[in-house]
């Protein structure tokens, strides 16, 4: 197993905080925020709870759960001061690796139209995802101590949201060969 902490350990510390929370709880949260910020399997949300707690970073106590035992963890004072160390180091920019952008560019290569229909199969998941956000809006008050930050952070998702639309439709007359937005 490795001792090394990546940024998606981070993210499970940061997520389980002091209230702590179950890997279940951590794949509820994404879930519900549709993985605008962080996209890993499921998988990866049961596993690396339970790795930071073999290192010690986290806490894990099994309690009764609805059809089995579940593990709730909670942040130890190494797993604190990792995040303090981590945090006062500089953020790296975000690395974005966007499928639709590569279908875009390779639309040379196929009919226009099984690219134009590829792309529409986005504005489900933009609906869904923009949907989810809007029923999160008050979830600061859950975390009061987090509210502000967390206000913050749904204004980055929607635009985020917002620049993918507006990509999307900049995107489809591209390949109708009609003027976009931007002409």
């Amino acid at each position: 197993m490795s001792t090394k902490l990546t940024p998606f350990s981070y993210a499970v510390l940061v997520l389980v905080g002091e209230g702590g929370a179950g890997a279940h709880d951590l794949v509820r949260m994404m879930r519900e925020g549709q993985y605008v910020f962080w996209a890993a399997a499921t998988s990866q949300w049961y596993a690396e709870p339970k790795r930071l707690a073999e290192l010690g970073y986290l806490h894990a106590e099994k309690g009764p759960g609805r059809t089995h035992a579940r593990t709730h963890y909670t942040l130890t004072d190494a797993g604190r001061g990792a995040l303090r160390e981590w945090l006062a180091e500089p953020s790296a920019f975000t690395r974005i690796q966007c499928e639709p952008v590569v279908r875009l560019l390779g639309a040379e290569y196929a009919d226009r139209e099984a690219v134009l229909r590829s792309l529409e199969s986005l504005r489900a998941p933009l609906e869904e995802t923009s949907a989810a956000l809007d029923r999160l809006v008050d979830v600061g008050r859950e975390l009061p101590h987090r509210a502000r930050v967390i206000a913050v952070n749904h204004r980055f998702a929607r635009r985020i949201l917002d620049a993918h639309a507006a990509w999307l439709e900049e995107a489809e007359a591209a390949l109708r060969d009609e003027p976009g937005p931007r002409g």
